[in-house]
């Protein structure tokens, strides 16, 4: 990792290169050559050329064409140094002089050779995580310690600092926040996010990046930031690839695996990828009424069956232009087997029991054109980008009663269409090479079709049940312009950006009677134009310290599933629905931290404090229909301005060579307002009036510790152990139980190479980890959740190919790269 850093800090050095003096008097002077490979005796293309002068200070440079010939204009007369720089490879330096009758010299092939340490460094994935605290982001760069941990994305995703997966729901929280905009390389993905990080396997993620206080040249959304989750990509010039497979079980068998193709020849960059994820899935939830002896048991068999094809190509026009096209396919079909048991203790006969039989499958598309000009400046160019993704799913779900006092038997259908476009065109211009601006426009365009049918969804005033048909339709079109500054200073940096966005947002909800062939339509509009400031501010006083500041004014869009009246589940005593009238919620976010950087490994520690206004919550109702079954009704709601802080510390530490630490602990404070009704289940035949409305506040803390221990017993073994404690989680009607587990895991390389690795991994040794919820409102009730938990994942991945050197790699827009291989 230190030559990796070292390497990375001389591509950096070289993001400007500037040009002579134009009052001196400079001959028109070139140098040419050609850059070899020595053990293949084949051209390198895209080699950094520098020239530098007698002092060391760089006068110009260029790059290697595709035939690996170079010419660097505008040489001054005199002697100057040639370096030819290569990642992977050992640097030359050539002395040339430039004189009366040899001003335009050819200095020949020049052949480089392999600098062993340094390719191992760039083309092998690390042994052990690392993490690296960036001006507005944190960076883990995930090691193979990580990937052994578990075969997806969401299963390593509890291992990351600051980041949680709900354990039932599979929904991804950042800083005790679920408002968190997720992205793989920079792009957001019609996939829900659960269903997204269980189809990309672990040992195809790179980087996880946590921008917990983005700039303003990304999108406002999400009120704790964003997850961008980096896959790795390959660039290595001829055909190379990459197989992986994972059987992970308890009680039911999960599959996956994924195959990476690359193929770089000339001008071309050929990529292509499959992957899947096949899993039977338990789980059991016991909910438990206090005074009423009402009990509700779930047993849940869920199937999902996803398969995710890539293919893209880039096409190296030459050294300014550059054209990309990707596409994603991914098929999804599922289903769940929902039985439901309704137990009174108190009139057994009154038992009642359903069973829900829910197939569930979607199909979603990306599309994704890329054209980029790179002007003479080193650095500075102009990136056209548009992005259009469609994703259309169908939901069937057959209710079966049996038992006294039961509705009747209905079906549901639920179908949805959604479609999204991105238009980006960003401009970026290093104005010296200490300062850079960066210019952008983006328009996103989405909407979003469901149509609901059901032959028995609500009662009527007759307390029948009759059929009903709800067409949802909602459309948002944002319009945005951003602009950012940065300039370095000796030991201070600072950025500074402004986004201006214009929102249309338009939603209209038809519910229709099937009996009465009546309709009534539920109209909603928002427009609002919105102005999102940022700022960030680095010192670094020396090179083992470093602090930050940042600033950021962010929104909370309310997603889909918030805003759609359609029901999103309906068991025996649970609904839940969306508000078409939510409106957003705003957030204005400070954030300071400070590294420092220890012999054997850093230290990372963070403070935030986090403004919300109308912040969106939940809200708990009592089902008006049926006010003695015990039943409640879920949806959201706009609330008053609230706050939230916290505290960050993480570090990676090796004690010895064959023992790696990284630990991190956090805490989050909030203070949640919302409504909760209450009615006493002692009234007999209870009306509206017996309801009791409350606008409840509850402040919560929660805090997490997570240690992962690597430890390398040879040079082809390790074994890693991980362990997690969560504190108690409260929220507005429910208080969770701590969360605690210990994982093993072990890792044995083989082959030549290294080129494969068996994977074994153990989770909840203990058997520990359970979930436990108590809540109070709208009635006193327990939960408890089981899954499987203490699962055994054993895994292969081979690599292969015979690529010697590394093609041109794209640019990176947002920090995040674009092209070239990868998963999804």
């Amino acid at each position: 990792m230190k030559h990796l850093l070292v390497m990375f800090a001389m591509l950096i050095s070289l993001a400007a290169f500037p040009q002579p003096n134009s009052n001196s008097e400079i001959k028109n002077g070139s140098i040419s050559g050609r850059v070899m490979d020595a053990e293949l005796n084949q051209p390198l293309p895209y080699v950094n050329v520098v020239i530098k002068d007698n002092a060391g200070k760089i006068i110009t440079g260029g790059i290697t064409s595709e035939d690996g010939k170079f010419k660097i204009e505008k040489v001054p007369e005199g002697t100057v140094s040639v370096e030819i720089q290569y990642i992977g490879y050992k640097t030359i330096a050539k002395s040339v002089t430039l004189a009366k009758g040899n001003y335009n010299p050819n200095i020949g092939d020049i052949m480089l050779t392999e600098d062993a340490e340094s390719l191992d460094e760039v083309t092998v994935v690390a042994e052990v995580s690392t993490i690296q605290q960036k001006v507005d982001r944190k960076v883990i760069n995930v090691g193979k310690d990580l990937t052994t941990s578990g075969p997806t994305a969401s299963d390593i995703m509890n291992n990351i600092p600051s980041v949680n997966v709900d354990q039932q729901t599979g929904a991804i929280a950042l800083r005790g926040n679920q408002n968190v905009q997720v992205m793989v390389d920079g792009k957001l993905s019609n996939i829900p996010a659960a269903q997204l990080l269980k189809q990309i396997p672990s040992t195809s993620i790179k980087q996880i990046e946590l921008i917990t206080n983005p700039s303003a040249k990304y999108n406002p959304e999400g009120m704790s930031g964003i997850i961008n989750i980096i896959l790795h990509k390959n660039t290595m010039v001829g055909f190379n690839g990459n197989f992986n497979v994972g059987l992970t079980r308890e009680i039911e068998p999960k599959f996956n695996s994924s195959l990476d193709l690359n193929y770089r020849s000339g001008k071309f960059n050929f990529y292509g990828s499959y992957g899947n994820n096949i899993s039977d899935n338990i789980q059991t939830v016991d909910l438990e009424q206090i005074d009423t002896g009402l009990n509700q048991s779930l047993n849940v068999l869920d199937d999902q069956n996803s398969h995710l094809f890539k293919v893209g190509v880039d096409y190296y026009i030459n050294d300014k232009n550059t054209v990309s096209f990707f596409t994603n396919q991914n098929i999804f079909d599922g289903g769940a087997g929902v039985n439901t048991l309704l137990t009174f203790d108190n009139a057994p006969n009154n038992n009642q029991n359903q069973f829900i039989n829910n197939e569930n499958s979607n199909d979603s598309q990306q599309y994704n054109f890329n054209y980029k000009l790179d002007f003479d400046d080193e650095g500075h160019n102009i990136e056209l980008e548009v992005d259009h993704n469609i994703f259309d799913s169908s939901i069937f779900s057959d209710n079966l009663f049996s038992g006294a006092n039961t509705r009747p038997n209905f079906e549901e259908n639920t179908g949805i269409d959604r479609n999204r476009t991105t238009i980006n065109l960003d401009y970026v211009n290093p104005l010296s090479d200490k300062a850079k601006l960066e210019l952008g426009l983006q328009a996103r365009l989405f909407e979003n079709t469901i149509n609901y049918n059901s032959d028995a969804r609500v009662r009527n005033e007759f307390g029948d049940f009759i059929p009903t048909s709800t067409a949802f339709d909602y459309t948002r079109d944002i319009f945005s312009a951003y602009a950012s500054y940065g300039k370095a200073l000796d030991k201070w940096s600072y950025q500074l950006g402004l986004r201006a966005e214009f929102v249309d947002v338009n939603a209209l909800a038809i519910d229709t009677d099937l009996i009465n062939n009546s309709a009534t339509d539920f109209p909603f509009e928002n427009d609002y134009f919105q102005i999102y400031p940022s700022a960030f501010l680095t010192y670094n006083p020396s090179e083992k310290n470093s602090y930050q500041f940042s600033f950021s004014r962010r929104v909370d869009r309310p997603g889909v599933g918030q805003v759609n009246p359609i029901p999103e589940f309906n068991t025996a005593l649970i609904s839940q629905f969306g508000n078409p009238e939510l409106e957003p919620q705003f957030t204005n976010s400070v954030e300071v931290n400070y590294t420092r950087k220890l012999k054997k490994g850093s230290l990372t520690g963070g403070v935030f404090y986090r403004l919300i206004e109308d912040e969106i919550n939940q809200g708990v109702f009592v089902d008006r229909s049926n006010l003695g079954s015990g039943r409640v009704i879920l949806t959201n709601d706009n609330f008053d301005n609230t706050s939230a802080y916290g505290i960050e510390i993480s570090s990676n530490y090796r004690p010895t060579k064959w023992w790696s630490i990284n630990a991190s602990f956090d805490l989050f404070a909030r203070q949640q307002t919302g409504i909760a009704e209450t009615l006493d289940q002692s009234i007999t035949n209870p009306t509206i009036d017996d309801i009791s409305i409350n606008e409840t506040e509850v402040d919560n803390i929660i805090y997490n510790f997570r240690v992962f221990n690597n430890f390398r017993v040879n040079k082809s073994l390790s074994l890693s152990a991980f362990a997690l404690y969560r504190g108690p989680d409260t929220g507005l009607n429910f208080e969770i139980d701590p969360i605690y587990f210990v994982n093993l895991g072990l890792r044995y390389n083989f082959l030549q190479d290294d080129r494969a690795t068996f994977s074994l991994n153990f989770n909840n040794v203990f058997d520990t980890q359970e979930i436990s919820i108590e809540s109070r409102r709208p009635f006193r009730q327990n939960v408890e959740v089981d899954r499987e938990f203490s699962t055994i994942f054993a895994g292969l991945s081979y690599r292969f190919g015979g690529g010697k050197y590394r093609a041109k790699s794209r640019k990176r827009r947002d920090n995040d790269e674009k092209s070239g291989g990868g998963f999804i």
